[in-house]
Formats: C-alpha cells, sequence, structure tokens
C-alpha cells in the first residue's frame, strides 16, 4: 500500500498541470451531458416488479386497467349539480381529459360515457339506457329532472356522484407509453397537461376542478421538488459561511466547494450517460454530494493547513495531506459507496437509481477531493499572516480538546457507556414499533394542507368511492360467472371483506348479479340474491358488460374490488392480512384468490418489498463498513470502536421516527443507509490518527488527544455544517424531504458526537493496558 501510495504522489504532483487539464476537460464534457438529463418519474419505477403482487397486477392490466389511474371530481361550489351551468362543465372536462395525450379514451367515464347505464323494472321486463340520453339539452328543465332520475335508478350515487349530489367525477386509466411518441408516458408532462387543460381551463367562481391519482400526485411532487435549488443554493452560502470562518482564507473556502461542485456535475453527467433520469426522490442525491465533498474537503484543508504551520510549503504540505488521507479518505468514501449501493437489495426502480446516482457522486468524490483538491492547493501560497491566523486558533482549541480527552479516561468512559446502553435499550423498544408503510391519510410525499391532499380529502368525504381500492383478482375457470358455487364463494368472501374495519364498499361481479336478479323479480329485495338455476345467472350476468371491468372477455377472471377509508399502513395490512386469511376458506384448484391490483394494492407490494428488503439492507450496510474497517486498521477492536457508535445511532434512529411518527417507506429507508454511510466517515478520520499512536503503546489518552488535535476541528465542523443544510429541508414543501431532513440532521449530529464521545469511552474499555490518568502532553 505504502508503495501504491509513493507512485500515485509521484505521479501526480509530478505531473499537476496535465492532472488539472484532465478534470478541466472531462468537467466540461460531463456539464455538457448534465444539461441533457430531465426529470423522470415513471409509474412503473415506483413499484416493485417482481412482487408477486405486482406480477398479477401486470398480467391482468390490459382487462382491468391498472393502478395508474386519474380521479377528476367537477364540483358545484354554491348548489348541486343540477344546472345547465355544471353540465355543460362536466361535458368539456370529460371530452378534454379524454383527448389528453397518456390517457387510455377507451377507459375514460364520467356521467356523459355512453357505458353510464340505467337499468329499472316496468310491467314490461327491464328498462333503461345512458343516464344522459343522446338528445340530452342541459338547458331543458325537464331534461335536467330525467337525468336526475336516471342517476338514481343507475346505482351510482357514491361512485360517480357525490353523496350530497354537489359533485360528478370523471375518471380515466393511463396508458404505459405515450400514443404519440411511442416512449414512455412522460408523467411530469402529462400531470402539467391535466393542471392546465382542466383546472386552467374550466375552473372558476361557480365550479371547481378536484384531481387526485399517481400521476397528479407525482406531478405535484416534482413541482416541490423544484425547491431543492433553493435549498442547494441556501446549503452553499451557509457552508461558504462556515468553511470561510474555520479556515480564515477566502481561497481556501472557494476551492473545496469548487471541487465539490465539480464532483455534483460529474455525478449528473455520469448519471445522464447512463441513461438515468432524476426523479423527485433522487433530485436530492447532488445536494448529498456536495456535502459530502465539503466535509472531506476541509478534512484536506485542515491538514494541508497544519503541515503548513509546522514549516512545510504548500506544495510539500498538499503531498504530505494526500498521503495522510488517501487512505482513511478512501475507505470513509468507499465506505459510502458501498453503503449506498447496498440500496440495490430494494427491488423498487426508484430506490435502485437512487443508489447508482449515490454511490457515483461519491466514488467521484475521491477523485475530486482526495486528488484534484490537493494538487489545487499545492498553488496556494499562504503567508505568514495566515499561519499566524491557524497557530492561534489550534493553541485556543487545545484546552477544549484536552477536555474531551477525558471521554477516553477510565471512569469517565464507564459513565459514558452505560448511559449509551440505556439509550440503545430505549431505541431498541421504540424501533420494534416502528410501522412500515405510511402513517397519514392522503399522499404522503405531500403536507395534510397541499392542493392534492386537500383534493383526497374532499374526494373521500363526498364519494363512497376513492382512489384507495384494492383489487382482488379471482382467477377460475372460463365460463365460472355462469357457476352458482363459484359465485357464491366470491360473494361469500366479498361479504367478509366488506366488514373488515377500514373497507368502505365492495363491488363484484357477484354483488352486481344480485341486484340484476332482483330486478328480473319485481325489483323484490327478497330476490337480491344468486340464483341456482344456470340460464337464470346467465340472465344476470349477461348485462353486465367487460366494460365494467367486473369480468374479463371469457369469465375466467373476477376482481373483487375493495374501496379503503385510506392507505395508512395498519389499514393496509389489515385488509391484507384478512384477505389471506377468508381466501383460504375458499381457494382450491380452479378458483384462486390472487392480490392484488388497484393503488393500494400498488402500496401493500411496495411495504412488503421495504419488510423484506430492510434487515437485509442494514446488514449490508454495517458487513461492508466492518470489511473495510477491517482492512483498514487491521484490528478488530479499532472496527468495533467505529460500528458500534454507528449502529446504536441507526437504532436511535428508528426510535426517532415511531416518535415523530414517520412510518419506513420508499423514502425513509434509504435514509438509514444514508446516515450510516456518511457517518462512518468521522469515526474513521479520528481513528485513523490514532490507532497508529495506540499500536507504538502510547495512552489511549493522549492518542485521542493527538487525533483531535489533528482531526477533532474538522470533524466538528463538518458535523454541524452538514447538520444545519440538511435542517433546512424542515422547511420544504414536500413532507417526505421534511421527514428525510429530521433523520439526516439527527444522523449527522448524534454520528459525529458518537465519534466524539462515544469511540474513545470504547477505545478506553478495548486498550485498558494502555489507559492512563496523567494528563495529555500539548
Amino acid at each position: 500500500m505504502t508503495k501504491l501510495i509513493d507512485f500515485l504522489e509521484l505521479v501526480i504532483f509530478r505531473h499537476r498541470g496535465w492532472v488539472i487539464a484532465l478534470f478541466a476537460l472531462f468537467t466540461g464534457y460531463l456539464l455538457l451531458q448534465a444539461t441533457n438529463l430531465r426529470l423522470d418519474a415513471a409509474f412503473t419505477k415506483n413499484i416493485p416488479l417482481n412482487h408477486s403482487y405486482m406480477k398479477t397486477y401486470m398480467e391482468h392490466q390490459k382487462n382491468f386497467g391498472g393502478a395508474n389511474s386519474i380521479l377528476v371530481s367537477v364540483c358545484d361550489r354554491d348548489s348541486d349539480i343540477f344546472n345547465e351551468t355544471f353540465f355543460n362543465r362536466l361535458k368539456e372536462v370529460h371530452d378534454q381529459l379524454f383527448f389528453i395525450p397518456g390517457v387510455d379514451r377507451s377507459q375514460v367515464k364520467s356521467l356523459y360515457s355512453a357505458s353510464t347505464r340505467f337499468t329499472e323494472v316496468v310491467e314490461e321486463g327491464f328498462s333503461g339506457g345512458p343516464v344522459i340520453p343522446a338528445d340530452f339539452s342541459a338547458s331543458d328543465p325537464r331534461g335536467l329532472d330525467l337525468v336526475s332520475q336516471n342517476i338514481s335508478k343507475a346505482g351510482i350515487v357514491g361512485r360517480m356522484v357525490s353523496d350530497d349530489f354537489q359533485c360528478a367525477m370523471v375518471n380515466a386509466q393511463l396508458l404505459e407509453l405515450d400514443p404519440q411518441t411511442g416512449e414512455q408516458l412522460d408523467t411530469l408532462a402529462f400531470a402539467a397537461d391535466l393542471e392546465e387543460q382542466l383546472r386552467g381551463q374550466y375552473e372558476d367562481d361557480e365550479i371547481s376542478i378536484h384531481i387526485i391519482g399517481f400521476a397528479k400526485m407525482v406531478g405535484d411532487v416534482a413541482d416541490g421538488a423544484k425547491d431543492v435549488l433553493l435549498f442547494f443554493a441556501v446549503a452553499i452560502a451557509i457552508t461558504a459561511v462556515m468553511v470561510y470562518f474555520f479556515c480564515k482564507s477566502l481561497l481556501l473556502t472557494v476551492l473545496p466547494l469548487a471541487c465539490s461542485i465539480i464532483a455534483v456535475i460529474w455525478q449528473m453527467g455520469l448519471v445522464t450517460l447512463l441513461g438515468f433520469g432524476l426523479d423527485p426522490m433522487s433530485i436530492l442525491v447532488p445536494f448529498l454530494v456536495f456535502a459530502i465533498g465539503v466535509s472531506h474537503g476541509v478534512q484536506m484543508i485542515n491538514s494541508v493547513g497544519k503541515q503548513v504551520v509546522m514549516g512545510h510549503s504548500a506544495k510539500s504540505g498538499a503531498q504530505m495531506a494526500f498521503r495522510t488521507l488517501l487512505i482513511p479518505g478512501g475507505v470513509a468514501l468507499l465506505s459510502d459507496t458501498v453503503g449506498f449501493m447496498t440500496l440495490l437489495v430494494i427491488d423498487i426502480g426508484i430506490i435502485r437509481e437512487l443508489a447508482i446516482t449515490a454511490s457515483l457522486g461519491v466514488a467521484v468524490i475521491i477523485l475530486t477531493n482526495l486528488i484534484l483538491l490537493p494538487v489545487l492547493m499545492s498553488y496556494v501560497k499562504l503567508g505568514d499572516k495566515y499561519k499566524a491566523k491557524f497557530a492561534n486558533k489550534e493553541k485556543r482549541s487545545d484546552h477544549f480538546w484536552e477536555t474531551i480527552s477525558k471521554c477516553s479516561s477510565p471512569n469517565v468512559a464507564k459513565v459514558i457507556l452505560v448511559l449509551v446502553a440505556l439509550l440503545f435499550a430505549y431505541g431498541w423498544y421504540q424501533s420494534s414499533q416502528m410501522k412500515i408503510g405510511d402513517l397519514h391519510a392522503g399522499a404522503p410525499a405531500l403536507h395534510e394542507d397541499s392542493r392534492y391532499n386537500q383534493d383526497t380529502f374532499l374526494i373521500t368525504d363526498k364519494y363512497a368511492i376513492s382512489v384507495d381500492y384494492l383489487s382482488v383478482l379471482v382467477e377460475t375457470t372460463a365460463s365460472a360467472c355462469t357457476s352458482h358455487q363459484i359465485m357464491s364463494d366470491i360473494d361469500e368472501f366479498q361479504w367478509k371483506m366488506e366488514n373488515v374495519p377500514g373497507v368502505q364498499s365492495t363491488v363484484s361481479l357477484a354483488s352486481v348479479a344480485k341486484l340484476i336478479n332482483a330486478g328480473y323479480n319485481e325489483g323484490n329485495p327478497k330476490w337480491r340474491v344468486l340464483p341456482r338455476n344456470q340460464q337464470t345467472m346467465v340472465q344476470a350476468i349477461s348485462r353486465v358488460d367487460t366494460s365494467s371491468g367486473l369480468l374479463n372477455g371469457d369469465c375466467s377472471v373476477m376482481p373483487v374490488i375493495l374501496f379503503m377509508d385510506d392507505h395508512k399502513a395498519e389499514t393496509i395490512n389489515r385488509v391484507v392480512d384478512a384477505v389471506k386469511e377468508y381466501r383460504q376458506q375458499y381457494e382450491r384448484e380452479d378458483l384462486q384468490f390472487k392480490l392484488a391490483s388497484g393503488p393500494v394494492g400498488v402500496m401493500a407490494a411496495t411495504n412488503e418489498a421495504v419488510k423484506a428488503a430492510q434487515n437485509p439492507m442494514m446488514a449490508y450496510v454495517f458487513g461492508a463498513v466492518i470489511l473495510l474497517c477491517l482492512l483498514s486498521f487491521r484490528s478488530l477492536r479499532a472496527t468495533l470502536s467505529v460500528v458500534i457508535p454507528l449502529y446504536v445511532v441507526s437504532v436511535l434512529a428508528q426510535a426517532l421516527m415511531t416518535k415523530l411518527q414517520i412510518g419506513l417507506t420508499v423514502s425513509t429507508l434509504p435514509v438509514i443507509a444514508l446516515g450510516v454511510g456518511i457517518g462512518v466517515d468521522y469515526g474513521i478520520y479520528i481513528l485513523s490518527t490514532m490507532s497508529q499512536k495506540l499500536k507504538s503503546g502510547m495512552p489511549v489518552r493522549q492518542a485521542y488527544f493527538d487525533a483531535l488535535k489533528e482531526r477533532g476541528s474538522a470533524v466538528l465542523f463538518t458535523g454541524i455544517t452538514l447538520a444545519i443544510g440538511v435542517s433546512t429541508w424542515v422547511f420544504s414543501s414536500l413532507k417526505f424531504q421534511m421527514d428525510m431532513g429530521i433523520l439526516l440532521t439527527f444522523m449527522f449530529v448524534v454520528n459525529m458526537l458518537g465519534a466524539i464521545v462515544v469511540l474513545p469511552a470504547l477505545a478506553s474499555v478495548f486498550w485498558y493496558k494502555q489507559n492512563s490518568d496523567k494528563k495529555v502532553r500539548k
């Protein structure tokens, strides 16, 4: 390893001009590539495609639509819907939605759809037709009265018309591919079209428009994610001020910031070359790359400053800093990279792209901050004035480090470790109660008072359905809907599910067939049963078209649709567990109840994927950190001194999630890996200096004091700077970014404290033979 470092030092610093020229060339090229970076939020990236639920979903998506649907509620602000203005506006919204590219036109439904029909029992038998007849005129009071009667006959109150008759629904399924381009549907552009062409054109003082669905939610999240640029600018400003106060030099402030920005440019350019885009979640990664880059850059300028104060030239000081920090810095950054790569175990596209994006960014920092930065600093002229300021700062900090070094004295260490053990026990208990999934109604990525969530709450309140529904797909034999036994089993299953808390209403072919059978018998409620005679059963289901979404072409698949109160984790778990329990009573070779389709089916699959990946991800993260620390320090004691504080902090972070009611979701699960990956840097930098001195037989407290003098200022600075940077996220318009900000702030600060306080206490125990109560030599 020493020979390799010697070789790299010789090549890099002998050809400094070429090194800078190569970095400039690659930066220009990758900056050009980064200009082509686009936002990408495809629906399929957000679901675990290999999960059994999603395989069922994809298999039957063509016949029954998917979870990627849009609900548009058109509401009269002052009265009911039966007026000319409302119906004209409803027709305009229906037609406009029909022609927006990306909408499956065969799946657009509203009162104006030809498939929206009513059926009634008359003396001659059945009578029926479209709810809105072809000759309907909204200006004719008699026509409005007729439509009012037809709506009641159609049984669509609560589904297509609100319970208070103040709103009516237009809903549609979306295509996976844009019919105009043949490429993946641009979800963000589609969301913008919805806002501009529906709400923008048709909402006014009389009529309000409310839109919910995956595409609209992602569009609103992307709009909120644009604030990240503001937070990025704020973070740069805050970091610049703090770096200046740390090094007291404008030039030394600019260099680490510039190298970190170059790392961000490289990361974004490489992501573009790989064909990836930035989704609303990975758009936060450039900030993390910048923050990590600055933390390692500060270590470099701090090390060069110390060498210069000791009498070395800027070039020799930069070379010494390069030699000193290449191994610990490289190990820390490799730990970060491998930690992020462990996110690949989560079989969800959006997280896998986050893992690749973050790993690329951190790997690039090895080049920009451990190679380019010391080369640039070798040209810096640090005068006597700077040397005097730096020396005075070091002298003033000696007393502070002497106080902190007491953490490694045996008596103080025992107290610290007892307190840590108590905190760990409390954190373990709290973390065991952490919920997987969303804990609040509405879109969890957005605040409760956001426009999207307010629309969600209105639709949930006014209708008996919502976008929160789960479809249990009943797979059986062809023409099974004419079998009384099979239809009866489906009906009983549906009835049991309808009585599960959290299920608002249900519908299936069996429940509709009972209504039709009653209609054939003068509407008598006593006949609202499934007929045992096969011919009568055929008569009952013949009026249900495949466009209803209740059966496929040969009647071999019939969904049972469960409309739910919300998509909270406990609600989804309760309903899914009930499905798994009740279906065991009915399943046989020719009858299978398959989970799941619908938005809640996607959420259930995602929650299960997150739960399944949680423990393996943590095992891989810590396994990678342990392996790299063992290779670097060649000491089990040193490795445990770094890893134990990290593990305690990760458990405490999960406890914090429980206390703040933050569920473990696609957006919060990566935070634990990110926190561990970045948090390991503090311990590695301190222990890399400390372990060499311990190997030479130096007392633990003296070794720790010397390590603090060399690395402590930079560790404290980076921990505080990183925490302040991400703490600004609490002001984000995105709730998931706010949650990530809170958790990352906690992990940055507490991991830094773990390295400063807990690590030396552990070292006091592991190197107990080298304990000494003597005062440190300054």
